[in-house]
């Protein structure tokens, strides 16, 4: 099996992330891999936004957690029972589960593709880091995160421009020592179609 092959199938979402910062070097790298992601038309509109601080992070993943209520885990439903998410523990107050790094990635708000564009980036990205040693974790519905005046300070901070908003997050840092590496769900059944 080839080295892209043996990535793919390795990739887990990590939650639980140790404290120190991700080496520039492997960051410089994971950016590279969501710079050169296909984007409808060639357009390449996704703007990347790194935040590395974590005053910033983690007040912006306490309002995302305010601002999001995914249906909770319940019986068999769940996200993950080895890193549960916050639709499975309403304990977790971070939404951002305490990653250094977090890339928000912002998208033109009149663009058909713009989320497309986003979600075929942070695969790369995330494919780059697992190959790297570096934990990722994708998370939805990135503009809760900034449904409140210091979101908003911070937007402006950043020089986001007005007309794009954010797509999604991706959480990145060294898997927390100890944790065992996520197991994959089985594969369900019947999901390709030879027509």
């Amino acid at each position: 099996m080839n080295q892209i092959m043996e990535t793919i199938l390795h990739r887990r979402s990590i939650r639980r992330f140790a404290p120190e910062q991700i080496d520039e070097a492997a960051l410089e790298q994971i950016l590279q891999a969501g710079l050169y992601a296909p984007s409808a038309g060639g357009r390449q509109g996704v703007l990347f936004a790194v935040s590395q601080d974590r005053e910033v992070n983690l007040r912006l993943g306490r309002i995302k957690r305010a601002n999001s209520n995914p249906r909770m885990a319940s019986g068999g439903n769940y996200v993950s029972r080895e890193q549960p998410s916050i639709a499975d523990d309403p304990a977790i107050t971070d939404a951002f589960y305490g990653a250094p790094t977090v890339i928000t990635l912002f998208a033109p708000k009149g663009f058909l593709f713009s989320a497309e564009d986003c979600a075929a980036a942070a695969e790369n990205m995330l494919l780059a880091a697992d190959s790297l040693g570096v934990g990722g974790c994708y998370i939805g519905q990135g503009w809760t995160a900034f449904a409140d005046p210091y979101g908003q300070e911070i937007l402006r901070r950043w020089g986001i421009r007005t007309d794009y908003y954010a797509v999604m997050q991706l959480l990145l840092g060294y898997p927390r020592p100890g944790d065992p590496h996520p197991t994959p769900k089985p594969r369900k059944e019947g999901r390709v179609l030879r027509v």
